[in-house]
């Protein structure tokens, strides 16, 4: 027994001098998360949700720090503005959102070798220090034209026999022109091949007086339900469209609750949690930089809000079932869609 208690003494001898002499494991570097809006966020649901992924990501690892930086509506002021925001050397890691900030991104990297970009909604391939994540927006336009036609093709009230359904955007740009008009159509002749789109073109993301001067020329030549795609300028459009009776279905976030029974889907981008994601992966040393990835329905990145009281009460039981099992062909593969190029 007197040998145990000598042996078990010795050992805790030995245990603390080797704790004294051995250096602690360095506790994880605080990070610095730069969040480049190109743009400004109020109003626009994409950017709105990428800063909260990234505040959520500061709160779940306590010393982090975030700071966002709204480049304004000015294009031709963004590569200046993103070059300037990197060259103070303050942040670990730039995420941003938009499709056309890879181009940025390439030419501001040249000059900052070591920054690292994360760049969602957005696709390049090959540049090491940079990360990049494309929506499926064929499959979201899909969806969502799908149920449009569904609604403009019903017998509720405000829709006609036109097969007319329109789109507002703020602008044309790859995305909208390759992925998301092009679903949103595919979607709609799924419905009936005779539907035609009438796309009218804001000019910017914010005049939302013009954006209902447009709405109310469209629902005037036939059209009974809109896809808003221009920032704060939708509210023109639902104020157009609650004149008018007639109905609206949205992208990126949920927005049923603007216009309960005018606003009947929502097919949403979920930027929040992909943000959160991407910063765990890359804090993780897990995100693989240099490479271009898509995420759409069965990554679940996509996701039509199916539960809202809104959807459920307004929208008839028929177009919800019909809507449901597109949703699941398109997880299963059973409708093909083309792969997202931009």
């Amino acid at each position: 027994m007197k040998k145990n208690k000598s042996l078990l003494l010795a050992l805790a001898v030995l245990a603390a001098q080797f704790a004294m002499t051995t250096p602690l494991a360095a506790a994880p570097k605080p990070l610095k998360i730069g969040v480049f809006i190109p743009g400004v966020s109020e109003g626009s649901p994409n950017y709105e949700n990428l800063i909260k992924g990234a505040q959520r990501f500061a709160k779940d690892n306590p010393g982090t720090d975030i700071k966002v930086f709204e480049a304004g509506y000015n294009q031709a002021e963004w590569q200046e503005k993103l070059t300037s925001f990197v060259a103070t050397g303050n942040y670990d890691y730039v995420i941003t959102s938009n499709p056309s900030l890879p181009d940025l991104i390439n030419v501001t990297g040249k000059l900052f070798p070591k920054q690292k970009f994360i760049c969602l909604d957005g696709s390049f391939a090959g540049n090491p220090n940079l990360y990049t994540v494309l929506y499926n927006q064929i499959e979201q336009g899909y969806v969502t034209g799908y149920l449009a036609g569904m609604l403009s093709t019903s017998k509720m009230p405000g829709t006609n026999a036109d097969k007319k359904v329109g789109m507002i955007i703020g602008q044309h740009y790859p995305a909208m022109d390759k992925l998301i008009i092009p679903g949103f159509e595919k979607g709609l002749k799924a419905v009936d091949p005779a539907f035609q789109v009438d796309v009218r073109v804001l000019g910017n993301w914010f005049d939302a007086t013009k954006a209902a001067e447009l709405a109310r020329s469209m629902i005037e030549a036939g059209v009974d339900v809109i896809l808003p795609i221009c920032g704060s300028g939708s509210q023109g459009v639902i104020k157009a469209a609650q004149e008018a009776g007639t109905y609206l279905v949205f992208f990126d976030n949920d927005e049923y609750a603007r216009a309960p029974g005018t606003i009947l889907g929502c097919t949403i981008l979920k930027q929040e949690e992909l943000a959160y994601n991407c910063l765990k992966q890359a804090a993780q040393g897990k995100l693989p930089f240099g490479k271009a990835d898509v995420v759409g329905i069965k990554e679940g990145y996509v996701e039509f809000l199916d539960t809202n009281p809104n959807y459920l009460v307004k929208v008839p039981v028929a177009i919800r079932n019909k809507l449901a099992a597109a949703i699941r062909d398109i997880k299963s593969g059973k409708i093909v869609l083309p792969v997202p190029q931009i």
